[in-house]
């Protein structure tokens, strides 16, 4: 890892999450700051080959292309994944069916810091019955491998 390339991760932990850790409309919230540009980062989440090297817990593999679709696979199981990306927003969403007619997924964001270089969010689902701090330990994990594979790949 670069000096400099991780600087700071916060969490933000949806507002509507029931006492008991139940309910399908949680979601959470994880920042990191890079040292790398907005567009470099965009550049890198718009290729979902990527996903294994920084969000392993998601994929084991993606393959495919933007006009045939993508295709993952984790633990032996294969989905349908869907990339949706706005260079101009400087934001990638990886989206897949989590319930018949229900798209869920990662959303994230490369926002320009000031100075120089971004701050990387992203949003993920609280699945049903998961523990919360789990996801957020795992989304910090993820963001943490992002910003050194960015800057590694932009360095």
């Amino acid at each position: 890892m670069r000096p400099g390339s991780l600087a700071v991760v916060t969490a933000t932990p949806s507002a509507d999450r029931e006492p008991d850790g139940s309910g399908s409309e949680r979601t959470e919230t994880q920042s990191i700051e890079s040292d790398v540009a907005p567009d470099a980062v965009v550049a890198l989440l718009a290729d979902p080959r990527r996903i294994p090297e920084w969000a392993p817990v998601f994929a084991d593999t993606v393959a495919g292309d933007p006009q045939a679709g993508w295709r993952a696979i984790k633990d032996g199981r294969e989905f349908e994944l869907r990339v949706t990306t706005s260079k101009d927003a400087r934001t990638v969403d990886y989206l897949r069916e989590v319930a018949p007619g229900r798209e869920g997924g990662a959303y994230l964001r490369a926002l320009p810091r000031p100075g120089a270089g971004s701050v990387i969010v992203m949003t993920l689902p609280l699945p049903p019955g998961s523990d919360p701090a789990i996801v957020a330990a795992t989304l910090h994990d993820e963001l943490g491998a992002l910003a050194e594979l960015v800057a590694a790949v932009s360095g």
